[in-house]
Formats: structure tokens, sequence, C-alpha cells
């Protein structure tokens, strides 16, 4: 599987990261078939949160053996210094790790929230220290706003930045989901680039949901190749598997076969789009 550098980390990343979403809600048994595909075919970036259910619980045998093989990156929703040191060390305790490859504040689409975070007594504090301590090696940010998250970088020198990115959100852009922008920026300071929702196709249309996902996700072959090659070929580092392992043998499968598509190709893919609700700014 190809490699990418992630940014100023200098670390390859494979592009595909394990998104652990996929894993926090069913049984160490199944867990353990996702992580062993993953290991089998080298992928080497692992992202986790302590909201994904037990998905720390459950990477931490895979740790133990499997440490040096992962970048493992956490994150944290908190934005008061103390919440945050307090879950990174707790994240630290369920993972059975000494240290984080990289934390990021999570989900911060508010500018508000943004304020916060970096501000007086913010959980960039307690994030910072524990760089300053070793225990978190890269600082990154996640948000669904590409507008928050171009705002963030100017404001932090982050080593990446975790956004949405799929060809749904080209065809319906507006400055709320343009992420254009953000990937100038994070070109210009040579901030690693993870894309999110690659494998979104649109919101649910009705109640029934088929994964356990809370977007409606592409789920053939083809399509996700489509949805995956599209993602690659805008420069990006890597990008996160979706949150229903059934799934996941076929985005590992694409993967493997990446190649870039040409700008024809990407502009048929703008047609397909037309009649889908882009997943964000979210109604």
């Amino acid at each position: 599987m190809e490699m990418r550098r992630l940014g100023k980390t200098g670390h390859m990343s494979t592009v595909l990261t394990l998104g652990s979403y996929a894993i926090g809600f069913i049984s160490q048994k199944e867990v353990d078939k996702v992580l062993e595909v993953a290991v089998d075919h080298g992928i080497n970036h692992i992202d986790v949160a302590p909201t994904y259910g037990d998905a720390e619980l459950r990477l931490n045998k895979w740790m133990r053996e499997y440490r040096d093989s992962f970048f493992l990156a956490c994150k944290t929703r908190e934005r008061k210094k103390e919440g945050a040191a307090e879950e990174i060390k707790r994240s630290l305790e369920r993972l059975g790790v000494d240290h984080l490859d990289l934390y990021q504040l999570h989900g911060l689409d508010d500018l508000g929230e943004l304020e916060t975070a970096l501000g007086d007594g913010g959980a960039m504090e307690a994030i910072i220290e524990a760089n300053e301590e070793g225990i978190v090696r890269y600082i990154g940010i996640t948000s669904h706003s590409p507008l928050t998250a171009v705002e963030a970088i100017k404001r932090f020198d982050f080593d990446t930045v975790l956004f949405p990115l799929n060809f749904i959100l080209l065809r319906h852009a507006i400055p709320e989901n343009d992420y254009h922008p953000l990937l100038r920026l994070a070109k210009e300071r040579d901030v690693g680039t993870i894309a999110m929702k690659a494998f979104t196709k649109q919101p649910w249309p009705t109640d029934e949901r088929r994964y356990q996902t809370w977007y409606e996700p592409w789920d053939t072959q083809p399509e996700i190749d489509r949805a995956l090659w599209f993602v690659l070929s805008q420069g990006v580092t890597t990008a996160a598997s979706a949150g229903d392992p059934r799934l996941f043998h076929m985005m590992v499968d694409s993967a493997e076969r990446y190649r870039e598509l040409s700008k024809d190709e990407q502009e048929e893919l703008l047609s397909v789009a037309a009649d889908l609700r882009p997943l964000f700014p979210r109604s």
C-alpha cells in the first residue's frame, strides 16, 4: 500500500488509516479480525477517540504486541485544560501505551470553542504540557468546518488537520464546506492532511440504517474505489476508513489498487453527485 508523508511529522502514513469508530461497538473477536487485516496489509496509522465506544479498550491487546507498527492518533472533545489532561491520562491507560503519536482537538467546529481551547486554561495547555513531557509527540485538530480549521491553523502551529473531503462536497461547494482553502494553507505550512468522510454518499434518506455509520456510505467495490481514489487524488496524506467493519475489506482492497484519477474522471464524478445531498454543513 502506498505511503505518504504526514506533513511536518515526517511520518510515512499508509493512504488508508484505520478509523476506530468501526471497532468501538463490536466484540473483541470481531475487532481482532479487523486488526488482523490491518496488520496483514501493512496499515500503519490508527485514529481512535474516547467517544468511540470501547475502541480504546479493544485496541489494548494489539498495542501490546504491535505498538511500534502503528502511528497512534487519539483526540479529545474537552475544551478546558483540566478535562483534557484527565482524558489524555485515561486514553493512555485504556490503550495500554506510554505515549500517543498524535493528539487532536476533536470536532472543533465552532469559533467560540476554538477560542476556549486555545485560550487561558484551555485544552491546548494540557496538550502542550503532554507534548513537553513526551507523552504526546504531535498536535493536531479535527473539524467538520473548513473555515474553522483554517482559522485554527492560522492561530496555532498544528502538525495535522483531519477534515471532511469527498466529491459530493465538491459538487455542492459553498464557503462553509469548501476544503480547497484549507488544503492550500495546509500545504503552505506543511500540515499533514487526513481526510474523513471519504466514503460518504449522503445523509441517510430515511430512518432505516443498514450500517453503523451516521451517514449513508458507499458500499460496493466500484463505488468505494471511486470515492477513495477521488480523495487521494486531491493530494491528502491519508483517508480514514468508514465506521462500519463490514466495509473495511473493500476499503483496503481499494487502497492497495489506488491510481490517481484524471481530471476528466473527476469531472464525471461530479455529475454522479448532482442529486445527492452533501453531509456538511449540517442543517
